[in-house]
Parts: structure tokens; C-alpha cells; sequence
């Protein structure tokens, strides 16, 4: 099957929306699909205003409907809320041709935190953004019921995974500091609360991974505090394993990639008992949910490695990326050819994540799934 993506958020970032489509895209063609990408990379660009690691393209729309034209795909997805989502979605609905989307991130809790505008006038934008796909993919059973709450219906579950191979187990001493080890690992961002970290009276040393508009005046207020940049997969694996308790302050996250990579390389989490840690944790023990950062820090101390590891081996990009293709909607051409004949309607569609279901992994959570390819046998 030939599938088109369509993303806002791509290299040079490092966050978990890149992170998700590169691993989605390369299980994808692990299982023998054609999978293309429209970026930022191919356009001119602009910096974000207060957020110049984001690219906004200029100019997108005849490009983008060149795009589609040229690689005639079987299924397109419209991965972000950017200039290039913009532009796609109003190709394809001038087209009539279905769509899935995303909802990656908290978009509305960000822009308040950055800019104070209000709740309700986001999700207006989002309703309006989102209102036209045949579904649009979430990535926790509460994010879903917050769509819900303001007026998206037709919300399907996308959950996350993580690399068990580069996160893992392992001796290392990367971080040359006092012990305990506090790490966050994430943008530096004022929706990211890492301040919240920063400010607690913990024993040992404190580290903070990666790059963002708010690290400037963090390291200023916070010199005593470690802090490295971007770092590699396999270099991130290692200070992982490096440190004691992986600090996760975030409110505002849906689901928070970070957290599987920290638990896969067997470190304890601590979090506020929030959307984003709550989906990821569950019920294990494999870290601590408090209110009192503090106190989850402190108490994460004695949970044992081998516990948040087999907590992590639950999750996988596969069982994740087979849940992707589920949703998707076929356009005219492949719905035409199709076993079956015609799609299903998208209403029935939008609630099939109680009705269809896929196998997750060995001992992994149930992965609710909707119907979209995998009912028409289109897995070419």
C-alpha cells in the first residue's frame, strides 16, 4: 500500500511527533508499504515566532497538491495542524478525498501556557481542523475523552512505542555527578514545567537533556543544575542507564515518548499524577505518581530497574504502526479496487475503536482499533 504523510514536525526537531512518524514509518515498511513524507524540508521556510526550532513553511499549497498528484497514494494522513496540514487538507477536501489526522500534542494547553489565549478558542481551531477527517488518532484512552469533551467525536486510539533494542539494560557512567542522578530528558519549554524539577530540594545532582526557548534562562536561575543538549539515541540510551530516577514535570503531555525510553533502559519514573504518566504507568510499579514531585522523586529511589523494564517490553512500534494502518481511510482508486468494493461509512468508522480490536504483543496492552485498510485486505 502506498501511504502518504503529511507533517509540520520534522528534522532538524527532536520531540516526540518526529520521533512517533519515523518509527511508524520505518515499521510500516518493515511490513512492506511505500511510505512517503511531506516535510518542511521541501519548502522555504520561516522560524516559529518565540520557537525557532519549528519551520514554517511558506508557500505550500501548489506544491503540496503536486505532491499528492505525483505519488497518487492509497491512503493519506495528515499528521499536524502546520502550514502543510493546512494545505493538504484543503486539497483533499476540494478533491473529496478521505483523510485521517492526528492529535499529537496538548496544541490548546501549550498556546495558553506560551501565550495566555484561551482554551476554547484553540479547540474551536481544532474542531474546524479536524472535523473533516474520517478519524482522527490519539494516543491515550483520556486524551480521547478530552476530544470528546470539546466536540471531537470521532477520535480513534494510536498508542506509542518504543525501541527495545536501543533502550535497554546496560553498565554506564556516563554522567560524572553525585548520586542519586534526577533526569529529565525533553524540550526545555515553559509547557514542559521543567522548572518544577529544577526548584526541589533533592540529594544527589540533577540533569537536563535537551535544547528549547526556555533553557537560556533556566541554566541562568539554575546553575547548579547539569545540562547537555540534543543527544543521539544510542548516547541518550546510555545516560539513561547512567542515572537513578527519570523526572517526568510535564502536565500538559499526551502520552510522553520519554517516559518508554527511560523505563526500557530500566530507570524509575517519577511524574504528577497527569494524563501522559498515568496512561503509560497504569497500575505498575514500575514508578512513582505523587503530587508532591518531591516525594515521587524520593520514593522512586527504590524501585528496581528490572521492574521499569519489563514495564516498557509491554509497548512496541509494531503493534503501534499495525494500529496506524487500521484507521487508515482508502482513497477513490484504491477503495475502487478494493476486495469488498466500497469503504466503510465514516461514521461507522469513527466508532470502531470499541468494536474492532487488534492483538497486541505478548503480556502488552489492548490496542483498541478501528477498521479503515485492515477489514478491505489492502496490505499490499
Amino acid at each position: 500500500m502506498k501511504i502518504l504523510i503529511v507533517t509540520d514536525a520534522w528534522e532538524p526537531q527532536v520531540n516526540g511527533v518526529v520521533r512517533t512518524l519515523k518509527s511508524t514509518r520505518r515499521e510500516l515498511s518493515a511490513l512492506g508499504h511505500t511510505v512517503e513524507l511531506i516535510t518542511p524540508q521541501e519548502f522555504r521556510t520561516i522560524p516559529c515566532p518565540t520557537y525557532p526550532e519549528i519551520s514554517l513553511s511558506l508557500f505550500a499549497g501548489a506544491k503540496v497538491r503536486e505532491r499528492i498528484r505525483a505519488f497518487a497514494p492509497d491512503a493519506l494522513h495528515i499528521a499536524t495542524e502546520g502550514p502543510l496540514g493546512l494545505a493538504a487538507r484543503r486539497y483533499a477536501l476540494r478533491e473529496q478525498l478521505p483523510f485521517t489526522t492526528a492529535y499529537h500534542t496538548r496544541f490548546p494547553e501549550y498556546v495558553q501556557a506560551r501565550f495566555g489565549i484561551p482554551l476554547a478558542w484553540t479547540y474551536a481551531f481544532l474542531r474546524w481542523f479536524h472535523g473533516s477527517a474520517r478519524a482522527v488518532m490519539a494516543p491515550t484512552p483520556v486524551v480521547l475523552q478530552d476530544l470528546r469533551r470539546y466536540g471531537i467525536a470521532h477520535g480513534v486510539l494510536w498508542t506509542r512505542g518504543v525501541d527495545l533494542d536501543v533502550f535497554t539494560t546496560q553498565q554506564a557512567n556516563v554522567l560524572n555527578t553525585a548520586h542519586p542522578i534526577f533526569l529529565y530528558v525533553g524540550r526545555v519549554a515553559v509547557e514542559k514545567n521543567v522548572e518544577a524539577f529544577l526548584a526541589l530540594d533533592l540529594p544527589g545532582s540533577k540533569w537536563v537533556v535537551g535544547d528549547g526557548p526556555a533553557l537560556a534562562s533556566l541554566r541562568a536561575r539554575y546553575p547548579g543544575v547539569n545540562y547537555l543538549g540534543v543527544l543521539s539515541q544510542p548516547e541518550l540510551a546510555k545516560v539513561y542507564a547512567s542515572a537513578d530516577v527519570f523526572v517526568f514535570p510535564s502536565r500538559t503531555d499526551t502520552f510522553g515518548l520519554v517516559l518508554l525510553e527511560a523505563l526500557a533502559s530500566g530507570l524509575p519514573v517519577a511524574a504528577y499524577p497527569v494524563t501522559g504518566p498515568i496512561d503509560v504507568l497504569g497500575e505498575s510499579s514500575a514508578g512513582v505518581m505523587h503530587e508532591d514531585l518531591r516525594e515521587a522523586c524520593l520514593e522512586a529511589l527504590r524501585i528496581d530497574r528490572a521492574t521499569a523494564r519489563a514495564h516498557a517490553e509491554r509497548f512496541s512500534w509494531r503493534a503501534a504502526s499495525e494500529q496506524f494502518l487500521t484507521h487508515l481511510q482508502p482513497l477513490p482508486a484504491a477503495r475502487d479496487n478494493a476486495p469488498g468494493g466500497a469503504a466503510r461509512p465514516s461514521s461507522e468508522h469513527a466508532d470502531s475503536a470499541s468494536t474492532a480490536r487488534i492483538q497486541p504483543p505478548a503480556g502488552g496492552p489492548d490496542l483498541g482499533a478501528g477498521q479503515g485498510f485492515a477489514e478491505q485486505r489492502l496490505h499490499d
